[in-house]
């Protein structure tokens, strides 16, 4: 028994030898046969349909081997992403891969002309000519890079050019925003440095967040973010900016911390950017936006440390993709560099001011020395003569408190207050028996406040946090209140909005030792009727000039 064959469909490029032998009938009894009688009949075959053998006459053979081939080539060309067409010398289109075929009139016309064009640089330089790239933008913004390379026969004679077509409109998006967020970048840090000299810290602060939220806005096209600030010495997260997210989520206290700290708090602690595909299913996001289904979290790097972060989120699931990562690491650095720019100015402000001082400590401390060590041996000599030994008293007097208060200017003074008076003040008219309310959770800074003012003639009561503030303002009427921006339970802010909110009249004082400005306390009510902010340390001039500010303007 003869084994069974495994060809079972044939294709036949018919000839003259295979008709008159008689091959075809024998065939046809054992194979299922596709006869073409051309060879382009016969490509074609081939490219609709599969065949386990292909006969044809040694003729026919290597013409059809080579057919084969090309049709493998145009298979694989049809199979690539980028388009590529063979054009003649008067820009018309030979042949074309299905991609190319694909675009529309818009792309197609203009690449026509393109690759004329090309072809009479490659006639006008010669053989030597290897290949030229062009670029081709649609009115609809579509970006397009253009491979022309000359097709020679074996003459070196130029018969056509092919195009490699490629899309590059996301490279040259991306391109873009990398080129604005630069731009950007730099004007964020050059209004810092060219406007900060005029303006106190916390006018350069709105100039940063001005700043920042326009690029994030403008450039970025995100609505939905925040920048967050580690501070090195509690190693908590504290809110910077915060625009388009839920106010509860600004409560939150985050620390930088792998666990239990969200995804800010994980970026914070490892330096390492984070994008979360899916909120409902990622266990380190921690609610922000409400509905919100993606977020990207960056670190804010300052000489390849970590100083904070800063977070985007979206309602669209998987919003966020590598490139978008590439661009807000970019902006971040700019906003830590622009950050530690205001950060410096202030320390150097009070650098500054401490080596002026020390200077001057050290050029009058051996002078007033030299008086007192005189004036005393002096003395000695009238003794007897008390109107003159009374007046060298004063002089000794006067030089000892001269040495007392210069050595206090090179002291940072934990209370936050500059030049403390030796002797209790004078009644202030406009103080006296005015009720201020002192709130900082810092008891140190809340007593020596306290004192000042009491010394002033003023009725002082204390809150020891935000909450107990809060409290105090709902059951008592306050003439003044003084609040730190920052503290447990409630924000400076919050503080503000209740004062005023139980009596117009009353009038707020803001304080703060950041130079930066936690949960837009300061901003938020500045837009609202602040009358006075205090920058930690202040002097106790500094105190009652606001103080007076306060109470005169909320009359």
């Amino acid at each position: 028994m003869a084994e069974k064959t495994e060809v079972r469909k044939l294709l036949v490029l018919t000839g003259p030898a295979l008709e008159s032998e008689g091959i075809l009938s024998l065939l046809k009894d054992h194979f299922e046969i596709h006869q073409a009688r051309e060879l382009d009949e016969a490509i074609h075959f081939m490219r609709s349909s599969h065949f386990d053998a292909v006969l044809a006459e040694t003729a026919d053979f290597l013409p059809l081997e080579r057919g084969i081939v090309t049709q493998q080539a145009a298979t694989v060309l049809d199979t690539v992403g980028d388009g590529v067409c063979i054009v003649g010398p008067g820009g018309e289109m030979v042949w074309a891969n299905r991609p190319l075929k694909d675009y529309p009139k818009e792309i197609t016309d203009p690449l026509s002309n393109v690759c004329k064009e090309a072809y009479e640089e490659f006639a006008t330089h010669g053989i030597s000519e290897k290949g030229r790239r062009y670029s081709l933008m649609t009115e609809d913004g579509k970006y397009f890079e253009v491979l022309c390379s000359p097709i020679r026969d074996r003459r070196n004679l130029l018969k056509q050019v092919v195009a490699v077509v490629v899309d590059a409109s996301h490279q040259r998006r991306q391109q873009q925003k990398l080129n604005a967020i630069d731009r950007a970048g730099r004007e964020l840090v050059s209004l810092e440095v060219s406007e900060s000299s005029k303006k106190d810290p916390i006018q350069r602060l709105s100039l940063v967040q001005e700043g920042v939220i326009h690029c994030f806005r403008e450039v970025l096209n995100y609505q939905h973010f925040t920048v967050l600030l580690l501070n090195q010495r509690t190693n908590e997260l504290e809110m910077l900016i915060s625009e388009g997210l839920d106010m509860e989520c600004e409560k939150h206290q985050l620390f930088a911390s792998t666990e239990d700290n969200g995804i800010c708090g994980y970026v914070a602690a490892t330096g390492h950017s984070y994008i979360c595909h899916n909120a409902k299913e990622d266990p380190r996001y921690l609610p922000g936006l409400k509905n919100a289904k993606s977020s990207l979290t960056v670190p804010l790097r300052l000489h390849d440390e970590v100083v904070g972060v800063m977070n985007i989120e979206s309602h669209r699931l998987a919003c966020f993709s590598e490139d978008d990562r590439q661009i807000a690491e970019i902006f971040a650095n700019y906003i830590a560099l622009a950050l530690n720019m205001l950060n410096l100015l202030v320390v150097e402000r009070h650098t500054t001011h401490t080596k002026i001082s020390g200077s001057i400590s050290a050029e009058l401390s051996g002078p007033l020395n030299d008086i007192i060590t005189e004036a005393t041996e002096v003395m000695e000599d009238y003794i007897g003569l008390d109107d003159l030994r009374g007046r060298l008293n004063s002089i000794i007097d006067s030089a000892t408190k001269a040495r007392t208060v210069v050595g206090q200017l090179t002291k940072s003074p934990e209370s936050g207050v500059l030049s403390m008076p030796s002797e209790p003040a004078q009644k202030d008219p406009l103080l006296v028996g005015k009720k201020v309310l002192v709130a900082d959770d810092e008891e140190l800074i809340r007593q020596t406040v306290s004192d000042v003012l009491c010394d002033f003639g003023c009725i002082v009561e204390l809150a020891s946090d935000g909450a107990q503030a809060l409290e105090m303002v709902a059951s008592c009427d306050f003439d003044l209140v003084i609040s730190d921006i920052k503290m447990p339970s409630a924000s400076g802010y919050e503080v503000f909005a209740a004062a005023k909110k139980k009596n117009p009249s009353t009038g707020v004082i803001l304080i703060t030792a950041f130079g930066y400005d936690p949960n837009h306390s300061i901003v938020k009510a500045n837009k609202e009727g602040l009358e006075s902010v205090l920058m930690k340390p202040f002097k106790v001039k500094e105190l009652v000039d606001g103080c007076h500010a306060a109470l005169c303007q909320s009359e």
